[in-house]
């Protein structure tokens, strides 16, 4: 059973007939008086209605303000009752065409249908609504749907939520209370009830009549219940899913629970076989044979489908301490604290705090500086601690190894070809390259001694002083 209220209107003939007398004043305008364009309604500046205020009767006058009175009080009060039953799906449809009346026309004819409306709920008094009432409006230019399952807590209680309808264009803004009168139901709750996952679906698609009807059939043929009722509808995102890109048409899925009072079918019950758990633990879908007869419309997840026997679930009672009368019990007199309070003296507290760090920088800096200064050996020490033969193979080595650099000194031979300079140091002309472009490098030996190079350019190396023998 899907309850959806329908649009409801109520006016008077009195209260009519004193709208239209209204309707025939022009709207005043409180600008400077001026010739209105071909285009424009014809206005009233202030002084022009004050004249045609004098020249009316006083009935008349009262007529206009009385009128004037009823219509904003006809925007601001008009309330509708819808008796939804306590466990049954309930939506309420918001239509932009039935808030379109409390506004005034669009100046350009065809054009009406795009004002953008939104809407506010809220439970009278309160800043939200109620817990089991959701709200949803997808774009200014779209209905808004009221929808939920109120439970057997709320029957008897007449719920008032204030509709309140702003016009995003005019900014003007247009309140209706709805008054929601739970009703209870015999059939509530159905013991068996099936909650499925349907992913091509978001949740303003599915809460059509249309397309929740075709569901319901579908599950119909597959159960093949006596009753079968839409308890509630839930959107992914509220159960944790995430927002799916705008990308291949991709919906944010939508929850399904539905109720029955016949046990679950064997085609329900596939998914609970070892066979398919197993496929679904790996991530994979799993084998049902009647999901053909979703597959057209909707796209069910047969992974996430819960089958739950409510005259098996064994109810689990909480028990709540006594809140008590909410009075804090008595303490006696608030005694503040004496003015004439004794000052402290931190003198000693800072001291003690500077002063102990500082004696243990001091300590640290005199052990430092003693093992780094004090105990130094020195050359003499490390000289007369050495014995005497590692003293002599220390100073022939030292020796030895100064011989090898002064003869090294005195070698005649050309130096390598990478020292050689890129001119003639003599003549300062650029030296030519070891071979001409068209030189055979075929023959060429991978490596030349430096006395058959061309173009050597010979250092003179300097000799020691004194004699030289031949």
């Amino acid at each position: 059973m899907l309850v959806q209220s329908q649009r409801a209107r109520v006016s008077t003939a009195e209260g009519g007939g004193r709208r239209d007398a209204a309707a025939r004043l022009p709207s005043p305008d409180y600008g400077r008086c001026q010739a209105p364009k071909p285009e424009e309604k014809p206005r009233l500046c202030v002084k022009e209605l004050s004249g045609t205020l004098r020249a009316m009767t006083p009935a008349a006058v009262a007529l206009w303000l009385l009128g004037s009175v009823v219509t904003i009080l006809s925007r601001a009060h008009a309330d509708r009752n819808v008796y939804p039953s306590a466990g049954v799906l309930f939506v309420h449809v918001l239509e932009r065409e039935y808030f379109k009346g409390e506004f005034p026309p669009y100046p350009k004819s065809g054009d009406a249908s795009n004002d953008p409306i939104t809407f506010s709920t809220n439970l009278q008094g309160f800043p939200d609504r109620p817990g089991w009432l959701r709200y949803i409006q997808r774009t200014p230019v779209s209905d808004g749907v009221l929808y939920g399952s109120p439970t057997a807590e709320h029957v008897g209680k007449p719920t008032v939520i204030e509709i309140t309808a702003y016009n995003r264009r005019t900014f003007e803004t247009a309140r209706h209370n709805l008054v929601i009168n739970i009703m209870a139901t015999e059939e509530f709750p159905l013991p068996y009830q099936a909650e499925f996952y349907i992913k091509n679906m978001n949740v303003e698609e599915m809460l059509a009549s249309e397309v929740l009807g075709d569901f319901l059939g579908a599950v119909k043929n597959v159960w093949q219940p006596e009753r079968l009722n839409a308890i509630n509808i839930t959107s992914a995102l509220d159960r944790g899913g995430r927002v799916p890109l705008p990308i291949n048409n991709l919906k944010e899925g939508v929850y399904v629970m539905v109720g029955a009072d016949v046990p679950f079918s064997s085609c329900l019950r596939e998914v609970e076989s070892p066979h398919n758990q197993l496929r679904c633990s790996q991530e994979m879908e799993p084998a049902i044979s009647c999901d053909k007869k979703f597959r057209a419309q909707f796209h069910i997840d047969w992974c996430k489908i819960s089958l739950v026997d409510i005259t098996k679930v064994v109810p689990v009672y909480v028990s709540r301490p006594d809140p008590g009368p909410g009075i804090l019990p008595e303490f006696g007199e608030y005694n503040p604290p004496s003015e004439a309070l004794k000052s402290r003296d931190y003198l000693s507290d800072f001291v003690v705090t500077l002063a102990v760090p500082s004696a243990v920088a001091l300590v640290l800096f005199v052990v430092l500086g003693y093992a780094m200064c004090c105990r130094r050996e020195g050359v003499v020490k490390r000289n007369m601690q050495t014995p005497d033969i590692q003293l002599v193979q220390h100073s022939s080595i030292q020796k030895s190894s100064k011989e090898l650099r002064s003869l090294s000194k005195s070698r005649e031979i050309s130096w390598p070809l990478s020292t050689l300079p890129v001119f003639n140091p003599v003549s300062g002309e650029v030296v030519p390259p070891l071979h001409p472009d068209s030189y055979e490098t075929t023959s060429m030996p991978l490596m030349q001694t430096q006395t058959n190079l061309q173009n050597q350019i010979t250092i003179p190396q300097q000799r020691p002083s004194g004699k030289w023998y031949s």
